[in-house]
């Protein structure tokens, strides 16, 4: 079968777990082809992805002074319906070229579209549905938002949200399953590819990652003032945007490396900006997070929540993030001891799970 993975190009956490799902369909003898934008494309490229495919943005994330900012977003966006046409027209064009059997988009709006003009089954991957802020605190936006959104995923086939079934469901505040469709949501567990006993532990850094967007700079840059403060803590520091930031004695700056678990292995803690694919990477090496939330970015702000609920972490909303308040939060979380996950994990197979699903919409086609 030949299958297109549609990958949304804000973050790395989309192509990270649509990687490890189509090189499972891979080993599976099917053929995959990976189609992106923007960071995904990046990160899909430099891990040496045959047929890689470039479509246009979608959406627009923006933001100041480290964190994300709605505004700037709107704002950027505002052409959102085109972009989504032009993708849709991007989309379709792959499939009309080669003659794709399935089309798995991950929070890819436009290639739905095209699958279904196209009579070709589709999937959609998200880890959120419903937007909200914690404690359900919402705005005039958002219902709008989520009516909008579930009433677009019922053109989907099936959708698939790569996280554990509850009580361990990471996203549980961000995902709501619309009554009546609930044969139609699948939480199939991560997409995860790893075995963390192969790896050498410690708990000797502070890993510190939060993306490569350049809005994230100030951050890092409060983070190595800490470490100027506090020569005994160790930053192992990641960034993917084009600048890094300045290393120190003891504050090592990465950019891409082609194995990101050799140091999760090697932390203590684990300072993030709370996307889901991250977390669950930190939840298998049993590394305590703590989330500095993006203002105004509600999949952060629930995913924080939940980690909090879980005793795996500490979260800071990023408007309150001074140095002296992030001291103490590092301190706070090289306490927390999470729950054990790799049993659950193994038990799932979420790479397993997903595929079945993507294979049995498709041979439902043929027949």
């Amino acid at each position: 079968m030949k299958i297109l993975f549609v990958v949304c190009g804000e973050g790395l956490g989309h192509a990270s777990r649509c990687l490890h799902l189509g090189h499972y369909l891979q080993q599976q003898g099917h053929t995959v082809h990976f189609a992106g934008y923007g960071k995904s494309y990046d990160f899909m490229d430099q891990h040496k992805c045959s047929n890689l495919h470039h479509t246009p943005r979608e959406v627009c994330l923006e933001g100041e002074d480290g964190f994300f900012s709605l505004k700037k977003t709107i704002l950027c966006s505002k052409w959102i319906m085109l972009n989504m046409a032009l993708s849709a027209i991007s989309v379709s064009r792959l499939i009309s070229r080669n003659r794709f059997d399935c089309v798995v988009c991950d929070t890819m709006y436009g290639g739905v579209v095209a699958a279904r003009v196209h009579r070709v089954p589709v999937v959609f991957i998200t880890n959120q549905n419903h937007f909200n802020g914690p404690g359900n605190i919402t705005n005039p936006v958002w219902p709008l938002l989520n009516f909008l959104i579930r009433r677009y995923l019922r053109l989907a086939n099936h959708i698939i949200v790569p996280d554990y079934p509850a009580p361990d469901t990471v996203s549980e505040y961000n995902v709501v399953v619309p009554k009546g469709e609930e044969r139609d949501y699948h939480f199939t567990g991560p997409f995860l590819d790893l075995d963390p006993t192969r790896y050498t532990y410690s708990r000797d850094t502070i890993f510190t990652s939060f993306g490569g967007e350049p809005y994230k700079l100030p951050l890092y840059q409060m983070l190595r003032d800490i470490a100027d403060r506090h020569k005994e803590l160790l930053f192992d520091v990641f960034y993917t945007g084009p600048v890094l930031p300045g290393s120190s004695d003891n504050f090592l700056s990465h950019g891409y490396v082609p194995n990101l678990y050799e140091h999760l292995a090697r932390a203590n803690i684990a300072i993030v900006h709370g996307g889901l694919t991250t977390l669950h990477e930190a939840m298998l090496f049993e590394k305590p997070v703590l989330i500095i939330m993006d203002p105004n970015h509600p999949e952060q702000q629930n995913n924080a929540k939940k980690i909090v609920d879980m005793g795996a972490g500490t979260s800071v909303d990023g408007r309150h993030a001074t140095r002296d308040v992030l001291e103490k939060k590092i301190a706070e979380t090289m306490k927390c001891c999470p729950r054990p996950l790799r049993a659950v994990n193994l038990a799932i197979n979420g790479r397993k799970n997903a595929a079945g699903i993507i294979i049995a919409a498709t041979n439902r086609r043929q027949l």
